[in-house]
């Protein structure tokens, strides 16, 4: 029996850093980049074309809801299991495996012949991106060298709050233009050319990584996990259609019990042959740690505004979908604005506190959009809503790069893709959660009876009530966000040491420089003293 290696203990061999001069990293970093933008377009895409799937499908309402919930529960119950194969595979070949089988089932879903056809294949559409998503931030991870992840982790913020918005306007204009009579039928096809290219380009420009040690796939954890997952996930997403019954708060509390299970049987995995599905030691690193938690509240929080913001425009004020989508381009170009400076500009010399200014500026944006859907009423314009969606972009921008990199930044490579996993999964979690409680905050909000003349302004009343919820769950965050590190600090890579020394556990190579990649140091680890890493001078970010 062997113990699994801690953290800080380097790996059997080295691993080698990221390449600077290597220019592929760039069209491997735009491949990737464009794969999570379509992962991230697909969730929110179908919601603003599921009248028209409705209509010409015949669909039922559960058939409906299972075309929007059975991608989230195929995507949330796969993506840890996602990020250890491409950790144990090969980041690289299961990028390429996923991105193909997306590409596949976009194509059956664009073609599906009935509603049952169509439900099958976004299943199989969620099961495929929980495959690819996690392998995005393990190649970049493993592809870029630490003092270049800031600009990198910048522009995915940009790409993150660019497909946050772009979906519901993509939606809207591929269904009302009908392209050659398909109706909502874009929305899944026009994956088709991004795919095929990503694939082929994929397979040129990215170059493949793995963990060092070898790994074999924990088919126990796997099911845990999934099982912990759907029984979360599924009452949740079904809950106020059937009336939250007792048996769905009886699984999510059932959950908790999976989830405990799922930590002692890795334990004792870790201890038996060092291959568990997720690495508890990750949990150790304070910024992995401190961002998973506020990744999982911060999605809670984007769970419930998207939903009731959509629901407040479409069926409270009765905007179009086009409408709706062209008010959320404002919001979209300040995320992306602010993202890019964020990490580049603001968290080099401001540190954490740019993290919660962020939080702060999206409070503000909240209590001003509270303010103008009062003030204004139903005769609220897309004009006025500019303000509150720039302050709110401006805040969530400020959060999402630096956070991305915060989460990673302690990680070692030959963990990266359990990471990434572990990071997507709370993403989804909390945004299920967020989805969850839109039936308490928002649907709890407006009377079970209302008149034609009584629907507006229920709606809009329901969304300033769940917006002062939003607005509490980033005060938590912005609290939460005490436990990150208050200063940034620098990235070293193996190799950045002066020669003739060695680097935290790493060994010294016969330049002298500490290639173990086990290190934090050479995975691109902040390095203190405290993980004895010796004492470094810090450059690039970590907030």
């Amino acid at each position: 029996m062997t113990s699994s290696p801690s953290l800080s203990s380097a790996p059997s061999g080295p691993v080698a850093s990221p390449d600077p001069s290597d220019r592929r990293r760039w069209f491997a970093l735009a491949i990737v980049m464009t794969a999570a933008f379509m992962d991230l377009v697909d969730v929110t895409i179908v919601n603003i074309a599921i009248p028209s799937i409705r209509e010409d499908t015949g669909a039922s309402f559960t058939s409906i809801q299972w075309i929007t919930a059975g991608y989230a529960l195929a995507f949330a119950a796969g993506l840890i299991t996602g990020g250890r194969l491409g950790d144990i595979h090969g980041r690289k070949r299961l990028f390429l495996i996923g991105i193909g089988g997306f590409t596949v089932a976009s194509a059956l879903c664009g073609f599906a012949s009935g509603p049952e056809m169509l439900v099958a294949s976004r299943i199989l559409q969620g099961g495929t991106a929980a495959l690819m998503v996690p392998q995005v931030l393990s190649i970049v991870h493993a592809t870029f060298p630490a003092h270049e992840r800031g600009k990198v982790f910048g522009l995915f913020g940009a790409i993150v709050g660019l497909g946050a918005v772009s979906g519901p306007l993509l939606g809207a204009l591929l269904t009302e233009w009908n392209i050659a009579g398909l109706e909502w039928r874009p929305i899944f096809l026009i994956n088709l050319p991004v795919g095929i290219a990503g694939l082929i380009l994929g397979r040129k420009f990215i170059t493949e990584s793995k963990a060092p040690k070898a790994l074999r796939l924990d088919l126990v954890g796997v099911f845990l996990v999934t099982l912990g997952m759907l029984m979360l996930i599924y009452p949740l997403t079904r809950g106020h259609e059937l009336g939250w019954p007792l048996w769905g708060h009886l699984s999510m509390v059932g959950s908790l019990l999976v989830f405990l299970v799922l930590v002692l049987f890795e334990r004792a995995k870790a201890r038996k042959d060092g291959s568990p599905l997720i690495e508890l030691e990750l949990f150790r690193v304070k910024s992995f740690a401190a961002g998973i938690a506020v990744q999982l509240t911060f999605g809670i929080g984007l769970g419930i505004f998207f939903l009731v913001w959509t629901l407040y425009m479409q069926t409270g004020l009765g905007w179009s979908a086009l409408r709706a989508g062209l008010t959320g381009v404002p919001f979209s170009i300040a995320v992306s604005v602010a993202a890019g400076i964020s990490v580049q500009k603001l968290v080099p010399r401001f540190g954490r506190k740019v993290l919660q200014t962020g939080a702060l500026l999206m409070i503000t944006g909240l209590l001003i959009y509270i303010w103008e859907s009062d003030h204004y009423g139903m005769a609220i314009t897309s004009w006025q809503m500019i303000l509150p969606l720039v302050v709110m972009g401006l805040g969530m921008g400020l959060i999402v790069a630096p956070l991305t990199d915060a989460v990673l930044s302690g990680v070692p490579k030959e963990h990266s893709g359990s990471a990434s996993g572990l990071i997507n999964t709370m993403q989804q979690m909390g945004n299920a959660l967020g989805l969850g409680l839109v039936s308490v905050v928002f649907l709890g909000a407006i009377g079970d009876r209302l008149t034609p003349q009584q629907v507006g302004p229920a709606f809009a009343e329901a969304f300033r009530h769940s917006l002062w919820w939003v607005a509490g769950v980033l005060a938590v965050i912005f609290l939460l966000m005490f436990a990150l590190p208050a200063r940034p600090r620098q990235h070293l890579e193996a190799g950045d040491e002066p020669a003739g020394t060695t680097t935290g556990t790493g060994t010294a190579t016969g330049a002298g420089t500490a290639t173990g990649a086990g290190s934090p140091v050479a995975a691109g680890a902040p390095a203190d003293a405290g993980d004895g890493a010796g004492d470094v001078k810090q450059a690039a970010l970590t907030p």
